[in-house]
């Protein structure tokens, strides 16, 4: 049996983790689940799989949701609940499903206790990368990657020498808007940002994939996973999400890892790796694809992509600021508040007002994402 937490459960990589696990049935138990503010959900999760812990957003929803989950279920809230699901069990794989900066101290907590970590929070490497890669080697915890694009370099790597490996692509569909252009951009709804032409996502992951945020967040969390430099690595567009990275040998030989469109595939292989269990997943068929397009990025098309590049090369507290101030901008555009290009112009505003520190620590890190967030909220 692979015990397993799910950090995020009522999300879209936590709920697809579940149906994971709902195909194993017998490979699997849930130890932990930590969820938000959807409190059905998270009701029916719980009953559905008696994890021995479970957490919620706060003091108010854990009341509301105590007397219908079974007694035996010890329930938590909070950032204190993440971290007790998170460390607090005897699962030996944790899946790092939620969104934003707010994974960062349960994963470090998880990894402190040895557990390996199935890694769909961008976050937690873009703002820390240098400590939870550090920890993870001093605790001999693997990172495995379940974002699609990293799974698929992790894949196309395996069983090469590191060293052989000259560059690494990352596919990007362009998200919602990538057939228009900007004078288009200026009219744009929240509606036609969240219509994401592929993937089946949250609304804040759907949103950065429209401004090329997501994989801004992508290229720096692929520095620290596989220890390329930012030159080393390159952006693709690739509107059918088929090809979802390849790596280049310095002989000249291209290896790629193709698959339809759906995050089980990847949540799974980093759940059983380094096996491969049988999946649901749809098979893909090149004959009836036809054809696969690719374009080269443009920068002045995606400027948080080139923003999140002179970040990662900037290093320190830089990334830490981009992210919080985007998770920001997103809000308030998700809340009518913006229009969509001001997202870009909070992010931009907000890093030329930034004195970046070098090798910050935990507190520094928290206090950048502060002091980020508050600049954003009144740009």
């Amino acid at each position: 049996m692979k015990k397993i937490t799910v950090i995020g459960s009522t999300g879209s990589i936590g709920t697809q983790t579940l149906d994971v696990v709902r195909q194993h049935q017998d490979q699997f138990e849930v130890e932990g689940l930590a969820a938000g503010s959807n409190a059905e959900l998270f009701v029916e999760q719980v009953r559905a799989f008696r994890p021995k812990k479970a957490s919620v957003a706060n003091r108010e929803i854990a009341d509301k949701v105590r007397s219908s989950i079974p007694s035996e279920v010890q329930l938590f809230h909070g950032e204190e609940g993440l971290v007790e699901v998170a460390a607090g069990t005897d699962a030996d794989t944790v899946v790092t499903a939620i969104v934003g900066s707010a994974g960062l101290r349960p994963t470090l907590a998880a990894i402190s206790e040895g557990k390996h970590i199935a890694l769909a929070n961008k976050e937690t490497l873009v703002t820390a990368g240098h400590l939870v890669t550090d920890l993870a080697r001093k605790k001999g915890v693997s990172l495995l990657p379940v974002d699609s694009e990293h799974s698929a370099i992790f894949q196309c790597l395996n069983g090469e020498r590191a060293e052989d490996a000259e560059r690494i692509t990352l596919t990007a569909s362009g998200g919602s808007f990538r057939d228009l252009n900007r004078d288009q951009l200026r009219h744009v709804t929240v509606e036609d940002a969240l219509k994401h032409p592929n993937w089946s996502m949250g609304a804040k992951v759907t949103i950065d994939s429209a401004t090329m945020v997501n994989k801004g967040l992508e290229v720096i969390e692929a520095r620290w996973l596989f220890g390329m430099d930012f030159k080393r690595i390159g952006v693709l567009l690739h509107p059918e999400s088929i090809v979802h990275s390849f790596v280049e040998y310095r002989d000249g030989s291209v290896i790629a890892q193709l698959g339809t469109p759906d995050m089980r595939v990847p949540i799974q292989y980093a759940l059983t790796y380094p096996d491969r269990w049988i999946s649901e997943a749809k098979r893909l068929s090149l004959a009836e694809v036809g054809k696969l397009h690719f374009r080269e990025m443009d920068f002045e098309r995606y400027p948080c992509l080139r923003l999140a590049y002179e970040c990662g090369k900037i290093g320190g507290t830089a990334t830490s600021v981009y992210n919080a101030a985007n998770e920001v901008a997103v809000a308030r555009f998700l809340n009518r508040e913006i229009p969509f290009l001001q997202i870009e112009h909070i992010i931009e505003t907000v890093l030329s007002r930034h004195e970046v520190q070098a090798e910050p620590g935990l507190e520094a890190i928290k206090e950048a994402d502060r002091w980020a967030r508050e600049i954003a909220r009144s740009v």
